[in-house]
Order: C-alpha cells, then structure tokens, then sequence
C-alpha cells in the first residue's frame, strides 16, 4: 500500500498485478490498482481532473490527464472516503506511476493533491535498482 497526505487529504493505492489480462508473449502487462482518498479536512471537496505520469521499465514515459476518475467527479464531504479501481497496461514487465488530483474547495479555492509513487512490478520477475 502507498500513501500520500497533501491538505488533509490522503491518498492511497494498492496496485496488483492482472495475470488473465497480461501476455508476456506479447510484450502484454496488465495491473490493476485500487485508490481510496478520504477527506480529513473540515471543508467539501470536489476531484476535478486527475494528471497520471507512468513510465515503464525502458523510459518510455505516458501521460494521462482528463476530467475525475472513471467518469466521475466526486465530492467528498468532511469525513468522506472515495474509492475506485482502474488499470494500467505496459509493453514491460515493470513500471512505476504518480500523479495528482485537482480538487476544488467549496470555498472555490483548486488544488493539487499528491498521487503517491507506486511500482508496477510482475510477480517473479527479477528487479534490478538503478
């Protein structure tokens, strides 16, 4: 599990790894990843866009940015806990992603809250640390 804390907001990601959707053979990885945020502010917020940066065991770098998580742009009231899962395919074996959330305040105040770093590792595989 990998967590963040960015203005009483946290942020965890528990990634793993989709044997029956990867082909090895093919230069096919799949994972899954499950986010929880939970509010521990005492304002509303609303997840507006979210930005991911993902780069796979070669450099190759993918960025993704787009309008809330899953179609949804959630509020998250004082207290509140959001969860979702989605998906993240590689032609490597291994990777790591990050990013953030923009989130709007009731007050109307934006911010960015912290995606932690997290690992896409194939179970079995050999890691080597650079």
């Amino acid at each position: 599990m990998y967590r963040a804390l960015t203005r009483d907001i946290e942020v965890t990601v528990e990634p793993y790894y989709l044997a029956d959707q990867s082909d090895p053979d093919d230069s096919r990885y799949v994972w899954g990843y499950r986010v929880v945020i939970s509010n521990h502010s005492d304002v509303a917020v609303r997840l507006m866009t979210r930005y991911w940066h993902i780069t796979d065991q070669n450099g190759q770098v993918d960025e993704v940015n787009g309008p809330g998580v899953i179609g949804e742009q959630p509020v998250l009231r004082p207290g509140d806990t959001y969860e979702y899962s989605s998906g993240c395919p590689l032609e490597t074996p291994s990777g790591i992603m990050f990013g953030r959330y923009r989130m709007e305040a009731e007050t109307g105040e934006a911010f960015d809250v912290a995606i932690p770093a997290f690992s896409l590792d194939t179970p079995g595989q050999v890691r080597t640390l650079n």
